[in-house]
């Protein structure tokens, strides 16, 4: 590891886990970029990675915006907002709930969204299998995952 200097003398220590967010930041943005792209050209005109990351969110079954918000650590009015747009477009729809929540269900046009973006990873996972291979794939999620439980750990500290 070595420290390199700003113009202004301030130090700047090399970081391997700064390289792996960069290097792990692209490659999440690589892939909802292809699977945006896949799926606007098979008809999904509103598929965006921003969509298609909200929608991840979602269970298949009932959802309640205050869950949403929580687990994307978003407000309840962005969430609002975003289940309008939609709604709006087709891929959601708000029903009667318990008291005032409203459930969010997909569509049907929504579960084939995600049916199908579901098929275009299965895809890419084949062709990452026949370039990196199986087992060199398995290890990179085994270190991923191993780091993540590290980073856990050490906020519990």
């Amino acid at each position: 590891m070595s420290t390199r200097l700003t113009q202004k003398g301030t130090p700047m220590v090399d970081s391997l886990s700064l390289q792996l967010v960069f290097s792990a930041s692209k490659l999440q943005e690589q892939i909802s970029d292809y699977l945006a792209n896949s799926l606007k050209s098979k008809g999904y005109e509103s598929a965006s990675p921003t969509v298609l990351n909200f929608l991840s969110a979602l269970d298949c079954g009932v959802n309640y915006g205050s869950e949403i918000a929580r687990n994307l650590g978003v407000s309840r009015q962005m969430v609002a907002k975003t289940v309008k747009e939609l709604c709006r477009v087709g891929y959601l729809e708000q029903v009667a709930g318990v008291g005032k929540q409203k459930q969010i269900l997909f569509t049907q046009l929504g579960e084939n969204l995600i049916s199908d973006a579901r098929q275009l990873l299965a895809d890419l996972d084949k062709k990452f299998m026949t370039e990196v291979n199986d087992k060199k794939l398995q290890e990179t999620l085994d270190s991923l995952n191993q780091l993540n439980t590290l980073l856990l750990d050490s906020d519990k500290q």
